[in-house]
């Protein structure tokens, strides 16, 4: 009695077995902000309410001085400035005060005058009580960061530098704007890189659990950088599909000569 083997192809019932193996992943490694229903609501109310931007060294600094007699407060602004006229981003960074290494900006009439470590509101008020020794009317002090920039490489769909307009935005949010996570991102051990007084430190982030809402590094600062590694699956298949043609081959030369040898025998 013959053995019936000939409709049963054995090369590709083994290529799915290996395309299955190394494709499963544990839903708990990808699903973000797991059994975040067990957090009472009332505590997801008050995420962000201490955040506060600070200014540091190296950060470019859009600031203007305004009053009812613009005339009285033109020698606290950048001469060079314009208010009828839209500039373009590098020449806004030409006009801005660049904060030094000692964290000191030169202000016109006022000279130089330490803001590194203040929030954007206490230099306003700082600013705002020095020029008023030089005016009879208050004037209006405004703020802008230029270079309020955040990275977001390794394993996203669109890794890149990323320009923050509102001076605002949480680790979920920025992950958004790089296009999410590849289903190859290790959402466990996410690397949030940050330069903290002068030094670089790295915290791990875990996208899995919702306490990243309650983590004092759920909202970014200027030039932070996040980085998601590959997991273990795209790690091991950086070597493994190298070697996939060779691997393919002899599994269906082993497997086709054992068929044979069945039939046959």
């Amino acid at each position: 009695m013959k053995h019936q083997y000939s409709s049963f192809n054995f090369p590709v019932f083994t290529l799915l077995l290996l395309f299955l193996f190394s494709s499963c992943g544990s839903k708990r490694d990808i699903v973000y902000f797991q059994n975040s229903d067990r957090i009472p609501m009332d505590m997801y109310d008050q995420i962000g309410d201490e955040f506060k931007t600070v200014i540091m060294p190296n950060d470019n600094l859009f600031i203007t001085v305004s009053a009812e007699d613009p005339a009285s407060v033109e020698i606290f602004n950048t001469t060079q400035f314009n208010r009828s006229v839209n500039y373009s981003s590098n020449t806004l960074d030409i006009l801005g005060y660049l904060v030094d290494q000692k964290g000191t900006i030169n202000f016109p009439t006022i000279g130089e005058f330490h803001i590194a470590g203040l929030t954007k509101m206490e230099a306003v008020d700082l600013l705002q009580k020095e020029i008023s020794k030089y005016l009879t009317k208050p004037a209006v002090v405004n703020i802008r960061f230029l270079n309020y920039k955040i990275s977001v490489i390794g394993e996203v769909n669109r890794p890149g530098v990323y320009t923050v307009s509102d001076e605002k935005i949480s680790i979920p949010q920025a992950i958004a704007l790089a296009g999410d996570l590849t289903i190859y991102g290790e959402r466990r051990t996410m690397q949030l890189i940050r330069m903290e007084k002068g030094e670089r430190i790295f915290i791990p982030i875990d996208l899995t659990s919702p306490d990243i809402f309650f983590s004092p590094y759920y909202y970014l600062r200027q030039n932070d950088i996040l980085y998601i590694s590959p997991n273990g699956t795209k790690a091991g298949s950086s070597t493994y599909n190298q070697n996939l043609p060779l691997i393919v081959s002899l599994i269906s030369v082993t497997i086709t000569a054992i068929a044979l040898f069945i039939r046959y025998k």
